[in-house]
């Protein structure tokens, strides 16, 4: 071409401005057609005060910005769903060291004991705990899951109107489906078998069982290690940033393990005096293993408003099987829902409230998210990655917007 070509040097945007470190490559541009089918536009070159080197920087739109972020958060999300075998471990061992972390601390100010032995020992009253709950729910609860199917089939082939209407409703479907099968009886076809060759549910959980062992043991040894160790290496990494930052990252440190300790603590206080209620109110009215359904009544509090349904939904479903008046079928659910909205109208609103002051809204999507993520064990996290979330927030300025729109 006979137009004059130009060196690319330095550009600006027509929708804005943004900066990008290009290598001199020696090519050159028609200015025209540089700027017809990119969207820059060539500068002065006589005004340009940056120093002139190998690299060269060219100003790009900063509409751009935005997808970028949006892809970066989205690879981020991607790795957090496929790794979870690893991030999950790595989250509960952080979480549970944030929560024990001051315990460590306050045995050996107060009582100089080694940082070693106090983790060693509150890593195995962990394991104890884990361990005691799952020998005291487990045995019971697989009684149940081979009765149950068996309590809703008397309650329903009993004689009831409940059982009555299903009868009727069963025998209008077998004439419908006796109609049809005569009209089409001329065009039916030999139909093709398929098997579905799968693994059964015992090696499914024996699966699932194994992997939740395995991440368990990861989570508790590295749980120990932060705890011997985790303040050094927070040291050690502050030490590495700009002086003004360095005050942010220990605040948050701090202002994570107070909140998180606050929140469970106050809400383990709460739940253990709901799950006790209830597994006395269970005791009298005659339901079997009571000491069972409180513990799983206080447990599942720990689930923000999905842990009550499923309480009330269990309750309801062992009391139908278990009595026969209908008016003591409805003590256990209900006693437990009267209690649960007593302790939620003094307790919760200070916790969710004070500590946290997020949006219930917030709270509820995020239980969705995480456990849609992790599943089971995101559900049980969301509240806690939340009070970790919204310290972070509340900490960096330029995250503070973001705080002040999720805040109640």
């Amino acid at each position: 071409s006979s137009e004059p070509r130009v060196t690319l040097s330095r550009v600006r945007s027509r929708h804005g401005e943004g900066r990008l470190t290009v290598f001199n490559t020696g090519l050159e541009f028609p200015g025209q057609l540089f700027s017809r089918y990119t969207g820059f536009i060539m500068e002065d070159q006589s005004t340009n005060k940056e120093p002139t080197g190998e690299n060269k920087r060219l100003l790009i739109s900063s509409d751009l910005a935005t997808p970028i972020y949006g892809l970066f958060g989205l690879g981020i999300l991607y790795t957090l769903y496929v790794a979870h075998q690893i991030v999950l471990p790595i989250i509960l061992a952080v979480m549970t060291s944030l929560l024990l972390s001051p315990l460590v601390k306050k045995a050996y100010v107060k009582w100089r004991v080694p940082r070693m032995i106090s983790s060693l020992v509150f890593v195995l009253l962990v394991l104890a705990g884990i361990v005691g709950i799952t020998l005291a729910v487990a045995t019971p609860a697989l009684k149940w899951v081979e009765e149950v199917p068996q309590g809703i089939s008397r309650l329903l082939v009993g004689e009831s109107e409940i059982s009555r209407q299903i009868a009727r409703v069963s025998e209008s479907a077998e004439q419908v489906e006796k109609s049809v099968e005569e009209l089409s009886e001329s065009e039916r076809q030999q139909p093709t078998t398929v098997v579905l060759q799968t693994d059964s549910w015992r090696n499914q959980l024996m699966t699932k069982a194994r992997n939740g062992i395995a991440g368990l043991a990861l989570a508790l040894a590295l749980t120990y290690f932060l705890l011997v160790s985790g303040d050094r290496l927070i040291k050690n990494f502050v030490r590495q940033l700009p002086i003004d930052q360095r005050k942010t990252v220990l605040r948050i440190t701090h202002d994570s393990q107070h909140q998180i300790a606050q929140y469970l603590g106050v809400l383990g206080l709460s739940n253990l005096a709901v799950g006790t209620t209830t597994g006395l109110i269970c005791w009298a009215v005659g339901l079997p293993d009571p000491a069972v359904w409180g513990l799983v009544a206080g447990l599942a509090r720990f689930i923000p408003y999905l842990g009550v349904i499923l309480s009330i939904s269990m309750l309801t479903i062992v009391s139908a099987i278990s009595l026969d008046e209908f008016w003591m079928m409805a003590i256990a659910p209900l006693g437990f829902l009267g209690l649960t909205t007593l302790v939620g109208f003094f307790i919760e609103p200070w916790i969710h409230g004070f500590r946290m002051a997020i949006n219930p809204v917030i709270i509820f999507v995020s239980i969705f998210f995480w456990g849609w993520l992790w599943g089971p064990v995101g559900v049980l996290l969301a509240v806690p990655l939340m009070t970790v979330i919204q310290v972070v927030l509340k900490q960096i300025p330029k995250l503070r917007p973001v705080y002040k729109v999720i805040a109640r």
